[in-house]
Formats: C-alpha cells, structure tokens, sequence
C-alpha cells in the first residue's frame, strides 16, 4: 500500500493487521481477567499494579502512555513468570475542567450563535482569557465584562469550539457539551477503546468514572471522608489558601493550568506611616492614617532601615483597609489582601486613589522599630511589581540589594537630581549594626559587596551570590545586637519580633502565592484566608506514619524518594473542600464539593470490589441489582477495608460480602503505582498518608515508580506547536507495537523522556523484519543443521541466549525497561546475527534456532506482546498464549567463553583494520601498479595472543581465525 507520496506503508498496516487479530484471541480467552485464588498469596504470587486515572476531558495522549507503559510492562512481566496479574483503569471525572469547559461552550454559543460565527479579531471579544492548555471555562455569573486573549488557530488559544472541532468532532456533536454529563459519556469509552487498541492487559470489568454520577463511588468518597473527620484528621480552620477569584473557591494543582504545586509565601507587611502634611495628589486621603505598606521575610532586620524603596514608573494605589486606616501598594497585592479580610468590602479592593512611584518619592515615614525617626521613599529601578508590595524596606547593613542601591544615590547627585530626590533624603542616613554574624562582621552587605567587588546594581549574579551568603549565614549564625531581643540568635528572634510587631498593630500577616498560578478558569490566582474543611497533613503523628510508610517502600530512583522526603518536611493542611465542579458532596457539609486530590488517595482499593458494584459498567448502572448504592454502608466498607465487624444488619447476600473481603485481601496491598514524578508533590503523598490512617499496616502500599515528562522528538510536547499526538494518533501512525517499542526506548529515569519518531519507524522495519526471517528460516527448515548444538559458534551463541534470558529478567525486575529492550532485543538480535554468520557454510543449529526464536518472542513480550503473541501461534505453533507462557530457562552464563568470544572478534576487527593498513601501505609504495604484498599464514598467527585464562578455547579460537583467511587474496572471508 502506498501514498500519493511514494510511501509504503505495508508494513505498518502488517502489524495493524496483525493486532487487529491477537486481540480478538486475547478477547476470545479473556486473559486478562484477574480472579483472586485461594489463601494468602505467597511473594511474587501476585501482582497488582495501578496507574493514577487520567483526567477526562479529552483524549489520552503519548503523555498518559509513557507513564502507563511503564506500568502495563511490569504487570505483563510478572504475568509472564506465572504471577496471578491485576491491572485495573478508572477514568478521572472529578474537579474543574470539565464543568468549567462544558460553561465555556454554553457561553460562546449564547453569544455567537450554534454553530457560532466567531469575530476575526479576538481582542474584540468579551471572553475570559484562556490558560495554555484552553480546556477550561467559568462560572456563567462571573463571566460579564471580562477581556478576551482568546485567539483562532493560528494564534495559539483558541474558543472552545475550536478546540472540539480540532478533535474531529462535527458541529452538530459539540453542541451536546454544554452538558458536563456528555464529557462523562463520550470521553472515557474511547479512552478504554483506545487502550484495548494499544494493548493494555486491563481487566475492564473494574472500569468506573468518579463523580456522583457513579453512586457507588460516590458512596465510597463518602465513606472516606467521614472516617476521616471521625479520626480527627478534617477539621474546619481559617489557612492561607492559593483561591481563584473568578471561581471564589480554593484551587488546588488539578484545577490549574499554571503554577502546580506553588503554595502560600507568609510575609510580615510592616506599616510605614506617612507623615503629614500630605501632598496635593493624597488630598483625597485627608483624615485617614496613610501606610507605605512593605512586604518583608526579615522582619527582624527593621531596626537598620534608612529609607524605603519604590518604583518610579511602578502603578501603586491608595487602597482602604477599614474605616481609618490606608495601604499604599500595588493592585495585586491589595487584591491579595481583600481576600484575607484587610479591606473595606471582602474580596473586593476599595481604591481612594491612583498613584505612581514618582508621587511617593520624597514622602516622609514612621517606620516601625527603625532607630531612624523619619525615613524617606526612594528611588529604586530593580523593583519588581508582581511579586511583594511594590513597596520595599531598606536595610543596608544586611541586604546587598538595599546597600548597592544607597551607594549609588549617595555617589551620584546628577541621578539625585533625575528622580527629584533630595541631599536631606539619603545624605544623612548610615548603615545602622544590627546583627553581628561570624566571617561578615555586624555590616555584612557591605563586606559581602566589597569581596565580591560588586561595582553595580546590575551585577545581578553578584548580588544574588551576595543575598544568599548573608541571608543564610544571618539567619543560621546571626546574633541580634539591638532591640529586646538583643544577645539572642536571629533564627530564635524572628518569630518573636514578627509577633510583637502584629500584636501591637505596626504590621499584619501577608501571603501571596510563591510563583504566578493561573486557574483553568484563566484568572491570576491570589492567596485567600478561607474558612473550609482541611485535611491535617501537618500533623507530626501522623507524619511519623507516612514517613514508616515510605520507609518500607521500592521507590525504585532515590530521586524519587528524596523527593518524597522534601514533601513530607513542607506538606501543611491541605483544603479538600471546595463549591465549584463535579465530584462528591462532603457528607456532613453539602453545600461543598469533595477537592479532586482528595478523593483520590485510597481509590485504588475499590477496583478490587468495583466488579461486584457495576456489573461490567463504568457508571455504576448495575442491572442486577444485586447490590444497590445505598446499601454500601459505612459498615459495609469498613468490614471490606478495614478488618471492620461483621455488618449483620446489611441486606446484602454474605457470599457476596465475603468475596468483596476476600477479593480485598488477595490482592492488597498493591505492589506498583506508576506515576509522573510531578504527582510526588500531592496525590502520591496524599495516598501515603490516607492509607496509614485508613488501612491496617500490612495494606500500606508496596511501591511507587515515577517517571520524567515525555518530549516528542527532543522537543516539549504541545498543542499549540503541533508537536502533540494522541495516542490513537500514534497508533494509526505507527501500530501499537511501534508505538510501545518506542515508549520502552524513550527512556527509564527521573528525567524527561523522548520519543522519537524515526525509532517508531525503525520498530516497524525491525518486527516485520523479523517476522519475515522467522518465516524464511522455518520454511527452510531441513536445511538447517540437526543434533545438539557442538561447534565454538554453537556454543557462544548459546551462551548468548543464556546470558539474554537473565540479563533481561533483571532488568524488568528494575523495572528499568529500556534496558530490558536493549539486553532482550537488540543484543539478542545481534548475537543472533553473528552467529549466522559464523556459522558459514556449515549452516545453523535447528535446536538453537528454534530456542532462540521461543526465548526472543518471550523476551519481547511485555513490550511488543501482538507481535510475540502472533510469531508464537502462527509461526512457533505454540499452544496457548505467549503473554502467560512462562519466563524462559536459562543455564548460568559462562563468562569465559563470553570473554573469550569478545577477544576473537576484537581480534578479527583488529586484523582486519593492519591488513588495510598494509594494503593501502603497499599501493603507495608500489607506484608501477605491482600487485600488493599478501599476508601469509605466520604474519596472521604472530598477532594472535591468548591469555591463559582462555586455555580451553586457544586452539578453537586460533584454528577460526585460519580457516576465515584466504592466502592467496590476503583477506578475511566475508562471514569470518
């Protein structure tokens, strides 16, 4: 079959054929259904693996299946050594992005028309602007007024509209997701389509969706959170949470589309009073107590202030806190505060005036606990405005930023004089001592900037070598020299002076987030002071279990598990309540929702009873009845999960009851969970601390894998690039073989991973290749040598097959699959190859070539199972199936031999490169065109030598090299 272009695609659509025909086998069998066997399982006797559900707002992605792969290749490993396998797939449902998206669609065709006729310039549209990914929408009452970065095509983000039509949908189609409800119906079934496509060893019949829309699951969220307040671990408390404004709800990592894993940064915002009389451009401020408000981490550095920072050409406001009192600051960060109660109207910025830096240079201020009675506002160009304040606090005895900045204006009357600043401003003001720390002394700006011979405040690498050699040894070895904490060390004075100056009202607490977060709803994220449910992560004691946990557990890289360490010492209440999406209603407060994170922490419990709940469906419509929703009680559960009592007083049948119990304890706990590395931060560690307060000990989790992100061609894998494939996309594109082959190449560690394309393309050439060979050397089957394998060639590859077999189980093992790629295909191949060719005219072993064939298509397996499964049955004639077939045997490798097999043929490529050294050597010195000097047998025999340990192989391995020379050419055969 061949394009317009030329291209063949024959052999792709061999391999497409022929896993159209495996999974109709594996269908036919049922092979992947995992039933539990009697008694506890011995090690090794089971495996059960998971994979955090993908989220289901469109269709699964190379992303999802590098992770997945990494999963579905040790489950079908250990199915392949006789382990009994369990490897279920749910689909994700819960949070934002769906609802959000389905109020984007209803907006747009309210506004546009169905199908809408979307404007040519996207500025003049009324729409949210969008996040990078435009899977998202907003609450319709939250939507007037608001401006529009969404663009067509060609411009990167696009209407939603556009998005669903660029997936293929017709408009008919994408009218229907307005309705959350039809993401929940439609994504998920291709998603599982896509999956059996791909080969996936799931047993489906555990498939469910989360949300209410499931009861069962629902129930079961229920259940868990209710356990977990009755254990004290949710309590209602007011946190600095990272909120959504647009949303008016908390917003957690799976609701952002920037920003994952940023948290609250507490400041200490210190009130500078300005002191009257006001400027003309303050006359609406009259009668009001006017603060410069600075955001500080260094609250204890407040006695050496000599001025404070601003922005000239910086954008601050006059904003009301209460009924007297004014901050001076940027809108952000007002915005920031009004949702931590310190404004007039909550959540709602009241802005008396709008103001530049230039109208706060030169304004006199009270500063909190400065020896300084008056200091003034100042020019600073370095500011910046999206993050603090805008407003800076100078201290210039411990801040290198603020020393270098006070040079300059003092060294330089012409830039005095730009800004308006006068001599009375700066001259007069000197470093204040405040803090004596060891090797910098009690002016460690000053001596830092001095020994780093920093000249400038553009010598931005300097300065922050500066800041972070003063800031650590300040806050490690520091002493206070001044104020009631003088004596004592900086780290134990912090806190104290922190305390003091918010008690007796010269500051108050300030949080913004760490980093920029942008919502999937597409507004800039704030830090809001919530009243809501949290769960109490903080916790020491229950810390101390998490950390037993993890202790116990294969975390297979120590990145992985430094990385859950780091976690574990920052990791504080965690809201898992919030009042906008899908999902589950906390039970015992219905008017929120269930956080997506939250109520995916021990789900992987329910795919051991999810069978007996759904009959075969993901929805939870279970036609039998046999169990209704309600009667999952939380007496039911706990008997499953819990080693709870008997529930006597449940309708449901005891044989039942006690299978979904037995079910539970065959298999749990579970042995592998196969993640993206950015999930440490969150969902892993969440289910860490849910399973020790949930579950009994010898149910704690056995071991969690994680892996980097997937690039695409050594570039990041994006939509808006077009460098993105679908996994469906990739499976039509190369088969699902390639597709896979190319996921176990593209990587093993921690680091992002890359799949190539052209190894994609390789896969397809190397496995109908082989199957062609396959096929060929069967066909000429009574040509090949009988009786049991005798010549060195026989014995060295056999030695290869050997070493192949345990190589490669080691390597699984690890779960390290490239490697088992590598050891199981390419070496194996390889060795194959050079054992054709050694063999010459004598012809090959039939034994070897048949083990070889049966232990290559084991080898392979987990990773091309279609093609094995075919070479296993069609050519092999193999009964049964090979994704269940056995590991294969193996003898102990005889590393002499190896050694001694890499030495003849080192030695043959080395003779070959002096005998093209003496040929090109002869016809240079030979001008008249005489024939070149041969080589006769005592040269070649004198530039062979073999060590001792080789002895028993000396003469075979002497007696090859002979017979491959020919005297009269002065070359090696082609095959030696």
């Amino acid at each position: 079959m061949a394009t317009e272009s030329g291209k063949s695609f024959a052999r792709r659509d061999r391999l497409l054929e022929i896993e159209k025909k495996v999974r109709g086998w594996w269908d036919e069998k049922d092979v992947f259904r995992a039933e539990p066997c009697e008694g506890t399982p011995k090690p090794g006797e089971k495996f059960f693996g998971n994979f955090p559900f993908p989220y289901m707002n469109g269709f699964l992605h190379l992303g999802h299946a590098f992770s997945l792969s990494k999963l579905e290749f040790a489950a079908a490993f250990h199915r392949l050594n006789g382990a009994n396998v369990l490897l279920p797939f749910g689909f994700h449902c819960t949070g934002m992005p769906i609802k959000a998206s389905a109020d984007k669609l209803a907006r747009e065709i309210q506004k546009f028309g169905n199908p809408p006729v979307f404007p040519k310039e996207a500025d003049s549209v009324e729409l949210q602007p969008e996040p990078e990914d435009a899977n998202s929408g907003m609450p319709p009452e939250k939507f007037k007024g608001k401006k529009s970065k969404a663009v067509s095509k060609s411009g990167g983000q696009m209407f939603q509209w556009e998005i669903m039509r660029s997936v293929g949908l017709s408009d008919v189609e994408i009218a229907e997701f307005q309705k959350p409800e039809k993401w929940l119906t439609y994504f998920p079934p291709l998603a599982m389509e896509d999956l059996k496509d791909f080969g996936l060893g799931c047993d489906w019949r555990r498939s469910f969706i989360t949300t209410d829309m499931n009861p069962y699951f629902d129930s079961f969220v229920q259940w868990q959170m209710r356990k977990l307040k009755d254990m004290g671990k949710i309590v209602k408390d007011k946190r600095y949470t990272v909120y959504s404004p647009l949303d008016d709800q908390p917003c957690a990592d799976h609701d952002r589309a920037s920003g994952e894993g940023v948290q609250p940064q507490d400041y200490t915002l210190i009130k500078m009073e300005v002191m009257p009389p006001f400027p003309p451009k303050f006359k609406a401020l009259e009668g009001r107590k006017v603060f410069l408000a600075a955001a500080t981490l260094r609250p204890e550095t407040m006695y050496g202030q000599t001025n404070a920072w601003v922005l000239p050409e910086g954008k601050y406001g006059a904003f009301e806190v209460n009924d007297t009192d004014v901050f001076i600051l940027t809108e952000r960060a007002a915005l920031n505060l009004a949702y931590q109660g310190f404004s007039k109207t909550p959540k709602q910025p009241s802005c008396l005036a709008e103001l530049t830096g230039y109208d706060l240079i030169g304004l006199p201020l009270k500063s909190p606990l400065s020896f300084n009675k008056v200091i003034y506002a100042l020019p600073m160009l370095t500011i910046l405005t999206d993050k603090g304040t805008g407003i800076v606090t100078s201290v210039p005895s411990d801040a290198p930023d603020d020393y270098m900045a006070l040079q300059v204006l003092k060294a330089k009357p012409a830039f005095r004089e730009k800004f308006g600043v006068k001599d009375e401003w700066v001259v007069p003001f000197e470093i204040v001592p405040i803090i004596n720390i060891p090797e910098f002394g009690d002016k460690a700006a000053e001596k830092v900037c001095l020994d780093l011979k920093i000249k400038s405040q553009n010598e931005k690498e300097k300065l922050a070598e500066a800041k972070r050699l003063t800031y650590l040894k300040g806050f490690t070895d520091g002493t206070m020299l001044v104020g009631e904490c003088a004596g004592m060390k900086v780290q134990e004075a912090k806190s104290l002076i922190r305390t003091k100056l918010i008690e007796t009202g010269e500051a108050v607490m300030y949080s913004e987030p760490e980093k920029r977060v942008m919502s999937r709803s597409g507004d800039e994220c704030v830090v809001a002071l919530t009243d809501q449910w949290y769960l109490t992560y903080d916790d020491l004691e229950w810390k101390k279990l998490a950390e037993e946990c993890l202790s116990q557990m294969n975390l297979y890289s120590d990145e992985t598990k430094h990385g859950f360490e780091h976690t574990l010492g920052w990791l504080n209440r965690w809201a898992c309540s919030r009042s906008f999406g899908l999902g589950t209603r906390i039970p015992w407060d219905p008017e929120f929702l269930v956080e997506s994170l939250s109520d995916s922490t021990i789900y992987m419990a329910y795919y051991t009873v999810a069978h007996f709940l759904h009959n075969e469906d993901m929805y939870g419509n279970n036609k039998t009845h046999r169990i209704r929703p309600e009667e999952m009680t939380d007496d039911v559960w706990n008997f499953i999960f819990c080693d709870g009592s008997y529930p006597k007083s449940s309708k449901i049948e005891p044989s039942i009851l006690n299978k979904m119990k037995q079910e539970f304890t065959y298999w749990y706990p579970f042995d592998l969970r196969v993640s993206g590395k950015d999930l440490i931060q969150n969902h892993l560690t969440f289910s860490i601390f849910n399973h020790t307060a949930i579950m009994a000990k010898h149910h704690w989790p056995r071991g969690f894998r994680c892996n980097g992100h997937i690039m695409l061609n050594s570039e990041k894998m994006s939509k808006s690039t077009g460098n993105f494939r679908t996994l469906r996309q990739s499976i039509d594109e190369f088969s699902a073989d390639a597709t896979r082959f190319s996921l176990a190449d593209a990587g093993d560690g921690v680091d992002d991973a890359n799949f190539v394309f052209e190894t994609a393309n390789s896969a397809i050439l190397r496995l109908t290749k082989e199957i062609a060979w396959i096929e060929e050397v069967l066909a000429a089957e009574a040509s090949l040598r009988t009786g049991p394998p005798s010549t060195y060639s026989d014995r060295v590859f056999e030695n290869e097959i050997n070493i192949a077999v345990l190589t490669t189980k080691k390597n699984y093992e690890k779960c390290m699959f490239r490697e088992a790629l590598k050891t199981g295909c390419y070496d194996l191949q390889a060795a194959r190859d050079e054992y054709r060719l050694s063999c010459g005219s004598g012809g090959m072993n039939r034994d070897l070539v048949w083990r070889f064939i049966d232990v290559q298509t084991r080898l392979i397996t987990p990773i091309c199972p279609h093609y094995a499964e075919h070479v296993w049955r069609e050519l092999l004639r193999k009964d049964g199936l090979v994704v269940n077939a056995g590991w294969p045997t193996a003898d102990s490798p005889d590393e002499t031999l190896k050694a001694a097999n890499k030495y003849l043929q080192d030695s043959i490529v080395l003779m070959r490169k002096l005998l093209q050294k003496q040929i090109m050597g002869s016809k240079k010195s030979n001008k008249k065109g005489a024939p070149a000097a041969t080589l006769t047998e005592e040269k070649i025999t004198g530039l062979i030598y073999v060590n001792e340990q080789f002895d028993g192989w000396k003469a075979e391995c002497l007696n090859i090299l002979k017979s491959k020379f020919d005297r009269n050419t002065g070359t090696f055969a082609p095959d030696g």
